[in-house]
């Protein structure tokens, strides 16, 4: 399939895009809100553990991108068997990696939870999440798979369907097992973690059971025998490896974060926690619209259209940054009247102190939506690399900063929250450097 992206069909690949690519966020959102109504320390413990696991799934999550923009690449060349086989070759590297990623989190969490977190209480919430959420990495790392294959093909609307699917069963769960209602047990933030495994579960075989029977796609003989393909893995490695590294650097870096501001106390941490809520809310949009810059940018290249791959990253930015504010202005602005239908409390006060630390937000949110298109454009013509050098950069200053507000000066949280808009301007000098001197026609995927 060609592309030639117009507004109306960039919105119409990302939308479906958005909610799949957030379904970690949705299920995280989910935790987390179900979670305040239990207790403030299980809250806290899950914008801790909450990072960790999203970071263990964007290495998967990661690793499918390279096999996206291939596939994308491919569609643009109008290659069904190229794309069976880079699909096929994708799923046999994320089942490895799934057992891989399952065996450090079930065995040892428990350890590097410690080596950050002081105290016991949430240290103890951190370790009971993780030890059902551990199975979920399975279905997850399905899930990305499938994800990757619809996307590069920009067949993208079923995506949406499966991720509201699971979400409905995350919901309903979440409430029965954290609570104990319906004649379950009453298991706290280990009932969340149970949940979303479940949930994930679930959304993995109605994917596989629609990806069986979608006939859009028989030309592809996707369930043929696969072989393993080591040249392909190779490739997608090669291509996938820096966008991975990029996740761990970002989200690590979230990571770090949230264990220095344990440091400021359980309150601070449960501030944060709540904005990080919103920060996944208003990350949405980017999510989605990132997502679908590698496919249309991969079909672009792969098309040799490399006049339209600037507007076309252009168009997807604006669009983002307006879809992202026009949520994002009245939760920041209003987020007692906005936050309490899902976070309501007879306390308000936790929503009312992170007023100060959400408008901080709206100015990193602003940088967030529009970077990370431009961020995803360098992956999506195959400089990964350069992404890769970018954001490292960017995650040094931020964290080197972070640290100095937090434990040599002792600033307030609002001074450690801003801090992140050092991380988003240094991404933005290093998109500008990049795409002044680029050179669309010389860029490659691979060895061929």
């Amino acid at each position: 399939m060609k592309l030639t992206p117009s507004v109306r069909q960039i919105v119409a690949i990302a939308m479906p895009i958005m909610i799949g690519s957030a379904a970690q966020n949705v299920l995280q959102l989910s935790d987390s809100i179900f979670l305040y109504h239990l207790s403030e320390t299980d809250f806290a413990a899950i914008g801790f553990v909450g990072v960790f696991y999203l970071l263990i799934n964007a290495i998967g999550y990661g690793f499918s991108k390279g096999g996206q923009i291939i596939i994308a690449n491919k569609a643009g060349q109008q290659d069904p068997e190229g794309i069976r086989r880079n699909f096929q070759a994708l799923g046999l590297f994320e089942a490895a990696l799934a057992i891989a990623m399952f065996l450090f989190m079930y065995f040892a969490s428990p350890w590097f939870f410690g080596l950050f977190l002081q105290n016991q209480d949430v240290l103890s919430a951190s370790i009971d999440f993780i030890k059902y959420r551990s199975f979920g990495v399975f279905f997850s790392y399905i899930g990305v798979t499938l994800i990757a294959l619809y996307t590069g093909i920009a067949k993208t609307k079923f995506i949406m369907v499966e991720t509201i699917l699971l979400l409905i069963v995350n919901g309903i769960l979440n409430y029965a097992l954290i609570f104990g209602k319906w004649g379950l047990p009453a298991m706290g933030i280990a009932g969340s973690a149970l949940a979303s495994t479940i949930a994930e579960a679930f959304g993995a075989v109605i994917f596989l059971l629609y990806l069986y029977f979608d006939k859009n796609i028989k030309d592809l003989k996707i369930f043929s025998r696969p072989k393993l393909e080591f040249k392909l893995i190779k490739d997608q490695f090669k291509l996938a490896a820096p966008i991975v590294a990029q996740n761990f650097v970002g989200l690590g870096s979230w990571f770090i974060f949230f264990a220095i501001i344990e440091d400021m106390g359980e309150r601070a941490l449960a501030i944060s926690n709540l904005v990080r809520i919103v920060y996944l809310i208003l990350s949405i949009p980017t999510w989605g619209f990132s997502s679908a810059t590698n496919t249309i940018v991969g079909n672009l290249m792969g098309q040799a259209n490399y006049a339209s791959i600037m507007p076309s990253m252009k168009k997807t930015a604006l669009v983002c940054f307006n879809m992202t504010l026009l949520v994002a202005l009245p939760i920041v602005f209003w987020p007692d009247i906005i936050l309490y239908p899902l976070l309501g409390s007879n306390d308000m006060t936790l929503i009312t102190d992170s007023r100060g630390t959400l408008q901080i937000l709206l100015a990193i949110i602003a940088f967030n939506c529009v970077i990370s298109i431009y961020i995803n454009g360098i992956a999506g013509v195959g400089a990964t690399l350069t992404g890769l050098s970018i954001q490292t950069v960017s995650a040094v200053a931020y964290l080197v900063a972070i640290y100095l507000v937090v434990d040599i000066w002792h600033a307030s949280l609002n001074i450690a929250w801003s801090t992140e808009i050092i991380y988003w301007i240094a991404q933005l000098i290093g998109v500008a450097w990049f795409f002044s001197r680029v050179k669309f026609e010389k860029m490659r995927y691979a060895d061929e």
